[in-house]
């Protein structure tokens, strides 16, 4: 039997991850969008199975508004919310998001309660949070994207930077998904060599700071909107190791217990992704100057969780 992929909201994120899912046969899938937006779903679903024979793909692809459509979903990816505009802060975007995401666990929790949930929506580390504190669905079964895609971007603008394959570039960032992240240019390496032995110190301090900055930048300049393609990649990336157990080691926004000095949080930590979710975290051994600024990340984290007042 093939696997079920639900997708909440279906904008420009949406519609990427429905494309993705197909391309890469995870499972059939299921565009759930408003009322309002119901057609447009079904449209974008409508067109993707046009697409099949030419993409070389199986997968059924259809459009909704009713919660119930989900029913049974494996694997559950939420997208719904405004988009943050030029201008807006995540934190912005907190009350109107949290009504939406409100709405959308209650649908979760009612209709796919087994589900593996991937949560996109911004302020992402507060909408993880509110998730999951919601739907009160096991850590294992709530994780948040965010790292995935920072420390996509991390490697994508050191790749940038030195002219060099994006595939030789390993690293991690650490911390909330906003100004605050922390990139490790210490535990960076491009094919093996250190970073730090490759690169200016004014090099690597102007990437951290392109990163931390990444979702700004690219809001600049579309205007109107938010970045779409790689947060769609970055979800994909994970819900691929699930359904597949492919354990791999992701960067992810997941409940800390302690790890990290971090308690009752969803921070972007190295997580094992496998068939049982998300099944551990890593604890990398920072050093002192690192450990400030996750404690810088903590606290802002912290701050937007609160006034979730959940």
């Amino acid at each position: 039997m093939r696997k079920k992929i639900a997708l909440i909201g279906g904008g420009q994120i949406g519609q990427i991850l429905a494309m993705l899912a197909a391309q890469k046969e995870l499972g059939d899938i299921v565009i759930l969008d408003i009322p309002e937006l119901e057609n447009p779903a079904k449209g974008k679903a409508l067109d993707l199975m046009e697409m099949a024979p030419h993409g070389n793909y199986d997968a059924n692809i259809t459009g909704t508004s009713d919660y119930k459509d989900i029913a049974g979903a494996d694997v559950v990816i939420v997208t719904a919310g405004k988009p943050r505009q030029a201008g807006m802060t995540r934190e912005d975007l907190l009350a109107v998001n949290l009504d939406i995401i409100t709405k959308v666990a209650a649908g979760v929790k009612a209709n796919a309660p087994e589900a593996f949930c991937i949560i996109v929506t911004n302020p992402l580390d507060a909408m993880v949070y509110a998730f999951y504190k919601l739907t009160g669905f096991p850590k294992s079964r709530v994780i948040g994207m965010a790292g995935t895609l920072d420390t996509a971007r991390w490697r994508a603008f050191i790749a940038m930077e030195l002219g060099v394959s994006v595939t030789d570039v390993a690293g991690t960032v650490l911390g909330g998904h906003g100004p605050d992240m922390v990139p490790l240019p210490r535990l960076t390496t491009v094919g093996g060599v250190p970073l730090t032995d490759i690169a200016a110190k004014e090099q690597i301090d102007r990437l951290a700071t392109r990163t931390r900055e990444a979702g700004t930048e690219i809001v600049k300049l579309f205007g109107k909107g938010s970045a779409f393609f790689s947060p769609a990649w970055s979800a994909i990336v994970i819900a691929e190791s699930y359904l597949k157990d492919k354990r791999r080691v992701l960067p992810c926004a997941a409940l800390c217990e302690g790890e990290y000095g971090v308690q009752g949080l969803f921070i972007g930590v190295p997580c094992l992704v496998g068939a049982k979710g998300m099944e551990k975290i890593y604890e990398i051994k920072l050093d002192d100057g690192e450990k400030a600024m996750l404690q810088k990340t903590i606290g802002v984290v912290r701050k937007t969780v609160e006034e979730t007042k959940l």
